[in-house]
């Protein structure tokens, strides 16, 4: 019965998508079977992927209501299912592996030894799942940065998703968390590199779930602000969803460990795939050729030309401005890059968008 359930939990990963999902090889059954025990492996099977009543879903289980709330809500306090609360009650949805599942588990910021053994099984899987697979090509952008905005050059055009601040101004909710790949490499005893965990933030009713359910804590306005602060000074990339009205997170993301940074940088050319429709220019009367931008570069897109002064590589460039804030001189800023299209403004546009897109980069 156990391995029934883990036969069937393999083709449920599999149709949720995302990076990482179900793969027939040891090292998913190994992860699964200690993410899920029987009884919740069986449950998440029947979990559809929008929000749905308990009634719903234990119809579709075959078990009592009140026997699935049981089980969903154990399942929701470690990260292993969605939650929203609605006027007719609580909802429960299931989730990819990412983005999803492995980011929820580490929020809290827990160091038992199960979430010991869960970084370490989901760090196996996922270089097992890349040795299988191969680079994955990404056809169009997930995700996207967002610039540091005062380092933008006056006169050029600044819409409000390309700032931070609005997002901290538009919800009364913001959560913070720890960010997951860190947290999951300090607890595989890797290096940090002096980087900061618990600064991923989240905002409304995500907010709201992370903070009721998985450890992590409401923050006001002014300390949203201060985080995303040190973040800037630290050289931490702001990214979040391909979108400009749908953001309900945003992570700080370093080039050591993040996710998707990683995975952009095995692109044949990052900056197409990852970006935020600035790039860097250099005053080369400031300039005194200190190379601590190059030392910054998340995606090292910048060399010392000829003239004593860096050189961009548009193709690997993300347009973050982590070379701008670290400049001692002040010598850089970032601008406009010409054509830069749009993102999304929703969901339902970015996944048309996904499905649209031609398969490969030039």
């Amino acid at each position: 019965m156990a391995e029934k359930v883990y036969r069937e939990l393999l083709e449920v990963m599999k149709s949720r998508g995302g990076p990482y999902s179900g793969l027939n090889i040891p090292e998913f059954f190994a992860l699964v079977e200690k993410l899920f025990d029987p009884e919740e492996a069986e449950i998440n099977n029947a979990l559809p992927r929008k929000p749905t009543p308990i009634d719903e879903i234990a119809a579709k289980a075959r078990r009592s209501s009140d026997e699935v709330s049981e089980i969903l809500e154990r399942m929701a306090g470690r990260g292993l299912c969605g939650v929203s609360k609605t006027s007719d009650g609580i909802l429960y949805r299931g989730l990819p592996f990412m983005p999803g599942i492995f980011e929820f588990i580490f929020i809290g910021g827990g160091e038992s030894e199960w979430e010991k053994t869960v970084a370490r099984l989901i760090h196996t899987y996922k270089k097992a799942y890349a040795e299988s697979k191969g680079v994955e090509k990404i056809t169009y952008p997930l995700t996207r940065v967002i610039p540091v905005a005062r380092t933008i050059r006056a006169g050029n055009t600044i819409h409000t998703y390309d700032q931070v601040m609005t997002y901290i101004d538009q919800y009364d909710f913001i959560g913070v968390g720890a960010c997951y790949c860190r947290q999951a490499a300090k607890l595989r005893g890797e290096e940090l590199h002096g980087m900061p965990v618990g600064v991923c933030m989240w905002f409304g009713e995500v907010a709201e779930n992370i903070t009721e359910r998985l450890g992590g804590r409401r923050v006001a306005k002014e300390e949203a602000r201060e985080i995303v602060g040190r973040c800037e000074e630290l050289g931490l990339i702001h990214m979040s969803r391909n979108t400009t009205d749908e953001i309900d997170f945003m992570c700080n993301c370093d080039r050591w460990h993040c996710e998707v940074v990683g995975q952009v940088l095995k692109q044949p050319r990052p900056g197409l795939v990852f970006n935020s429709g600035f790039k860097p220019t250099f005053d080369a009367k400031r300039c005194v050729a200190c190379e601590t931008c190059i030392e910054r570069c998340p995606p090292e897109a910048l060399t010392m030309g000829e003239a004593n002064v860096p050189v961009v590589n548009t193709d690997r460039c993300f347009g973050c401005g982590v070379c701008a804030t670290g400049c001692p001189e002040s010598a850089i800023a970032m601008e406009n890059k010409p054509g830069f299209p749009a993102p999304p403004k929703t969901v339902k546009e970015l996944v048309t968008a996904l499905k649209n897109s031609p398969q490969g980069q030039d």
